[in-house]
């Protein structure tokens, strides 16, 4: 269950106030055309370990754990999905680059700019 957060009341001295509570709304999920999907190895705090990190992913939790999971099983991988950012075991990077690009989620860029 996810922390609610409580802004702006320190402290009440009437018994009968329930501080309000502020629930972050979940932004909808972009079309992959425009999505802004960064692809990189990382190895820090992961004894040495390589994972393929997806970064940049805008829109519900349950769309970002859906592609974790059709990435993973593409890659023939195991990974997981928390904190915004997918993470495929391994160094999968042009795996992953090329599944995003069939999907639309990366766009090529013209020659020449």
């Amino acid at each position: 269950m996810k922390k609610k957060k409580q802004f702006g009341v320190v402290y009440s001295t009437d018994p009968s106030f329930t501080p309000p509570v502020y629930k972050a709304e979940e932004q909808a999920t972009l079309g992959p055309e425009r999505q802004k999907l960064r692809v990189h190895i990382d190895r820090k705090q992961r004894g040495g370990k390589e994972v393929t990190l997806v970064t940049g992913f805008v829109g519900l939790e349950s769309d970002l754990q859906d592609l974790g999971k059709q990435l993973k099983n593409k890659c023939g991988t195991g990974g997981s999905v928390k904190d915004g950012e997918i993470l495929v075991q391994g160094n999968q990077r042009d795996k992953v680059i090329r599944f995003l690009l069939e999907w639309g989620y990366i766009q090529t860029k013209p020659a020449g700019g």
